[in-house]
């Protein structure tokens, strides 16, 4: 009697064809993927486009003669100069008015960031429910229209004695964007844990030197992005030194720049090269000094 050895069953499985890598659902999801990231990116480039073109027309009619432009506004230029320029240049006072400009914008930026840390720093800590509501009104602040406040400040700078002051416009703009700052610093100083300033307590320190010597270094990430933005908007703002300021010599930039505007006709190789004057030093600080914005507002994101 013989026996016959059936082959394992290990064998038959294995020997079974597999169906070809990159096939069926894994080659579809690819292609998805290169269709999603090539549109992906002509959204980017067009969106890069509709933000880099106002610019390039702006700098390209600057350096355009008047007749040149007059024949064909959105032609090829034919022409260029450099006299716009320094037109603008002269007719705006524009060593002075930069100058007004840079001051303001650096002791409103100091006082908002000192008044801000101060006054969020017991806002985080403290749990009780008059600290809520002082919390919320300085978020209702920041709903306010400069509009709605110009009638009544001014009318307060006036009976303070500030009006054509710098003091004056330091203060209203520190109005205007303390609310800004108690958001910022509350929300990011209540991200920090509390053993540190326990820590410090254990050692000795009081409030303000647990504030200072703890709190206040760790506040750079935070602090840079409220420079950028609050020194931008202040920067840029027309309205206020223009009700505040009445004296030529203490006008900023923005504000020489608006008096090229006339309401029946307007002259863009006048108007355009002082627009680039006056954001011209502001842009400069941030070509310089971009990489430590960026490197202090990437260094909140990671946590030791």
């Amino acid at each position: 009697m013989t026996s016959h050895t059936l082959p394992p069953k290990t064998a038959s499985r294995h020997a079974e064809p597999r169906p070809p890598a990159g096939s069926g659902p894994t080659r579809s999801g690819s292609a998805r993927r290169r269709v999603l990231g090539t549109l992906g990116t002509v959204l980017l480039c067009l969106g890069v486009l509709v933000f880099v073109l106002p610019f390039v027309f702006t700098v390209v009619t600057s350096l355009r003669t008047a007749a040149d432009l007059a024949r064909a506004p959105l032609g090829v230029p034919h022409t260029f100069t450099l006299k716009n320029f320094s037109d603008a240049f002269s007719q705006i006072h524009y060593g002075r008015s930069a100058l007004n400009t840079l001051l303001i914008t650096g002791l409103s930026c100091l006082s908002i960031t000192v008044l801000g840390s101060l006054a969020s720093y017991p806002l985080a800590r403290i749990t009780q429910g008059w600290s809520t509501w002082v919390y919320r009104l300085f978020i209702v602040g920041t709903s306010v229209p400069v509009f709605v406040v110009v009638a009544p400040l001014y009318l307060l700078m006036r009976d303070l004695n500030l009006l054509d002051n710098y003091a004056g416009v330091v203060l209203v703009y520190t109005a205007m964007f303390l609310p800004v700052s108690v958001f910022f610093y509350t929300s990011f100083i209540r991200s920090i844990p509390t053993d540190l300033e326990e820590a410090a307590a254990l050692d000795g320190c009081g409030a303000l030197r647990t504030f200072f010597t703890i709190i206040l270094p760790l506040l750079r990430p935070i602090t840079s992005t409220l420079l950028t933005f609050v020194s931008l908007q202040v920067w840029n703002d027309l309205l206020v030194p223009l009700v505040f300021l009445q004296d030529p010599d203490k006008r900023t930039v923005m504000v020489n720049a608006y008096s090229f505007i006339d309401p029946h006709t307007v002259q863009p190789t006048t108007l355009f090269p002082a627009a680039l004057l006056g954001v011209l030093p502001l842009f400069l600080v941030f070509v310089f000094l971009q990489r430590h914005v960026v490197a202090g507002m990437s260094a909140g994101a990671v946590k030791s």
